[in-house]
């Protein structure tokens, strides 16, 4: 978990994966009934909610960080302004954003974004995006990758 103090957002982990579960309880998700939710805080403190939304195509479904992240962007945030982001889902123990979710996570919100993973029993584990994702391919390799042409 190293030095993340969340409490210094103004919210305790527990109350952010509360808030990420009522955004759970609003996922449409009639094919695999498998629903997550995810609270996202901004620079102001002010909650951006997401849910997963399936297809009946499954591809064009979006997972609930992704959906909590483009919508604080639609709203007006910069990327990188986000302060934490809770994700829950009922699994055995803390849900954990998938591989798509953590690349979204490192352009949008940053390495050092807190991710707080939880679950309906009340386990919790805390990390930040570096850790969730390391080595991530980030704006910066792009670049890399435009000058070596």
């Amino acid at each position: 978990m190293g030095d993340i103090n969340i409490e210094a957002l103004g919210w305790t982990p527990e109350q952010l994966l509360a808030e990420a579960a009522k955004a759970m309880d609003k996922a449409y998700v009639p094919y695999s009934g498998f629903k997550v939710g995810a609270a996202l805080v901004d620079g102001t403190g002010a909650i951006h909610y997401g849910c997963n939304v399936e297809n009946a195509a499954y591809s064009p479904g979006n997972c609930a960080e992704r959906t909590a992240l483009f919508r604080a962007i639609a709203d007006g945030h910069a990327p990188g302004s986000f302060r934490a982001i809770a994700v829950t889902g009922r699994t055995e123990g803390p849900i954990t954003p998938c591989g798509v979710c953590r690349q979204v996570l490192v352009e949008l919100g940053g390495p050092d974004l807190p991710v707080i993973m939880g679950n309906d029993k009340g386990d919790i584990s805390i990390m930040t995006v570096a850790e969730l994702l390391p080595g991530a391919f980030t704006p910066a390799r792009l670049a890399e990758g435009r000058k070596a042409e």
